[in-house]
């Protein structure tokens, strides 16, 4: 009975162990968005995490929300800097989240500093 007993619980941690890595490491899409970074805030009561919103239309219609990961200082140091600028970031898409990575599934890998289409100099 024992033997069953441990047998059970090591296939469901197994079982766990195998989820969390196909929702961490696997993605869905990678891509890049322009717009203007409107929002970066580190929020959360339990747990805190990066979030962050980019407007991609004039009348902020069109609005991109984000996640950025913990480990990513110079992405978040970058994103604190370029606030309220207008941004090109390149993003991971996964399948879904964990709430201790980030409200959306969407993960920002990287940020560049643009010019605006809107203003000709």
């Amino acid at each position: 009975m024992k033997k069953i007993l441990s047998l059970i619980v090591v296939g469901f941690i197994a079982i766990g162990a195998i989820y969390y890595a196909f929702i961490y490491f696997v993605t869905f899409s990678e891509g890049v968005r322009s717009g203007e970074l409107i929002k970066i805030s580190h929020k959360g009561v339990l747990v805190k995490t990066w979030e962050g919103e980019i407007s991609q239309g004039i009348s902020g219609a069109q609005i991109f929300s984000f996640s950025v990961l913990d480990k990513d200082q110079e992405v978040i140091d970058k994103l604190q800097e370029y606030q309220g600028q207008y941004v090109k970031v390149n993003y991971v898409e996964r399948y879904t989240t964990f709430f201790w990575l980030g409200d959306t599934k969407y993960f920002i890998t990287n940020v560049q500093a643009e010019k605006s289409p809107h203003f000709r100099n």
